[in-house]
């Protein structure tokens, strides 16, 4: 049975798709390794997301200049 023959069409070599006939498990444990490390990327960005302090936070400009972002700009020189 080649429940793996659609990967010759993608690139894989004859031996691969031997071997993930023989061992579809390690294809399996592939596809878990990947979406594991989503949730681990997921859980960080929420992490960092919900632990962002209330000045870190992105606010939304009314088109005016605040002090703040002339104060950073500082004197012109010549």
């Amino acid at each position: 049975m080649n429940n793996f023959a659609w990967m010759r069409k993608i690139g894989a070599t004859n031996e691969a798709v031997a071997v993930l006939n023989d061992q579809p498990n390690l294809f399996v444990n592939f596809l878990l390794v990947l979406a594991g490390l989503g949730g681990q990327c997921l859980l960080i960005w929420y992490i960092h997301f919900a632990t962002l302090k209330p000045e870190q936070a992105r606010r939304k400009n009314d088109g005016k200049k605040s002090a703040v972002n002339t104060a950073k700009a500082g004197p012109r020189r010549k």
